[in-house]
């Protein structure tokens, strides 16, 4: 079944955005049709039991790391859908810095069209900005645009636009294209050696600092480059209460600067480095509690539009070694809902309605998907998560749909429990499996 292909469905007993009495919902050839109770499927339509849970438009991740082409030992597009399936998502973002770099069309293409063969979410490919992420050198984004792919994204995530004038003309250009520059903000002068947040806990752990103005400086730089070029920029994984501040400047001027946390920066901090464990290291680094305060009041009050996982997977030999050798990164895509449950919802940051905002319909909106991210109402596609709001479940990196395993929540208890993910109406995940 391909990710073009649209199933029916009745998905039974549920509240939608968590709202209200328990209803049926019935998708059919891929549309929403019905919302009621005491629904009927038609022959052969499926059917989902929600037990009263919680009803949500399928996850949109902006920023996901699927290793294919190149390495595929710690990920693929089959195993990160998967992961991503099973996390309530219905649509991702794969990341250019594969091997090859996905800086042309023929990488791009085929990590689409691989993409809608595996149908179990919508692998949308994000081009590089420049050739071979070198930042010397403009990436063809207008023919990854025009390809079968429709790139809509570049970016050199890992690596930041550091020339000031490459990424201005970036932004010119993304702006005669309609599509969008998301930097990964990090002045790389600032940052040689670093491999933890500068500060008391970095200092103490005799671990070179990593100064929050490196991440600042590019924020502020870029949304004045934006703000000239009448262009979109998007700041992936902002993590500095800094940040937030320029972000909220930014967006008082008008200017189109949009923002993601991770699910990481939402409840990590530097703290988890004191056993000098790999698997806490992350670019952007953890940061300092106040940090991890500043964005979830950001993300729930919309200064921070969105999250999106940076699911990085790693070998064991790339996690398993000095902490400083180690590659930055961590797996995000099944354990993303349960921490914005458990650090904005629990907390009353941020009800039912808000978690579709943040994980759906918001990243919907940035990158201009008209079929994900939609309204839970009849005539719309049926992208749907639904949730169990009460279940608890301990994260075992081992029983993770992820090739990789280096997962910083090994042995945590997590709150809410995705039970069942629906794409266009065609069931791809049901009681924690996945079922295309």
């Amino acid at each position: 079944m391909t990710a073009a292909a649209t199933g029916s469905v009745l998905i039974s007993d549920v509240r939608p955005y968590g709202q209200g009495d328990p209803v049926d919902v019935l998708v059919v050839d891929g549309t929403i049709t019905e919302i009621g109770a005491g629904l009927t499927a038609p022959d052969g339509a499926e059917r989902i039991d929600g037990k009263g849970g919680v009803l949500l438009p399928g996850f949109v991740d902006l920023h996901t790391h699927l290793r294919e082409p190149g390495r595929e030992d710690t990920e693929t597009i089959r195993t990160g859908s998967e992961a991503a399936a099973l996390g309530g998502y219905t649509a991702v973002f794969a990341m250019a810095n594969t091997n090859p770099v996905a800086d042309n069309s023929t990488v791009t293409d085929n990590v689409w069209r691989t993409g809608r063969e595996i149908g179990i979410v919508d692998v949308h490919p994000v081009g590089a900005v420049t050739v071979g992420l070198e930042g010397k050198q403009l990436a063809e984004m207008g023919m990854m645009n025009a390809g079968a792919a429709g790139v809509r994204m570049f970016s050199d995530d890992g690596k930041c636009v550091h020339d000031p004038l490459l990424m201005r003309r970036a932004l010119e250009y993304a702006k005669g294209l309609g599509v969008l520059i998301a930097q990964h903000a990090e002045e790389p002068r600032l940052t040689v050696g670093a491999v933890a947040n500068e500060g008391p806990t970095a200092s103490r752990l005799g671990l070179p600092g990593w100064p929050r103005a490196a991440e600042e400086s590019i924020v502020i730089r870029d949304a004045l480059l934006a703000r000239d070029a009448g262009a979109r920029v998007h700041i992936c994984h902002a993590s500095t209460e800094g940040t937030v501040e320029l972000l909220r400047w930014a967006k008082e001027q008008g200017i189109s600067i949009t923002a993601e946390v991770t699910p990481h920066h939402l409840l990590l901090d530097d703290s988890r480095l004191e056993t000098y464990d790999p698997v806490n290291k992350v670019n952007p680094p953890l940061r300092e509690v106040r940090d991890t305060q500043a964005l979830r009041r950001a993300l729930a009050e919309g200064v921070v539009d969105c999250v999106a996982t940076d699911h990085a997977p790693h070998a064991s030999q790339e996690k398993c070694c000095e902490f400083a050798q180690a590659k930055p990164g961590m797996l995000g895509l099944q354990t993303a809902l349960p921490i914005v449950v458990e650090t904005l919802v629990k907390p009353g940051l941020l009800d039912w309605r808000g978690v579709a905002r943040v994980m759906s319909e918001r990243p919907a909106q940035i990158v201009e998907l008209t079929d994900q991210g939609r309204p839970i109402a009849v005539g719309e596609p049926g992208n749907l998560a639904v949730v169990d709001p009460d279940a608890s479940w301990v994260v075992h990196g081992d029983e993770l749909a992820s090739l990789s395993r280096n997962t910083p929540y090994e042995d945590m208890t997590m709150p809410a429990a995705v039970t069942a993910t629906v794409l266009r109406g065609v069931v791809t995940t049901r009681e924690g499996q996945v079922t295309r």
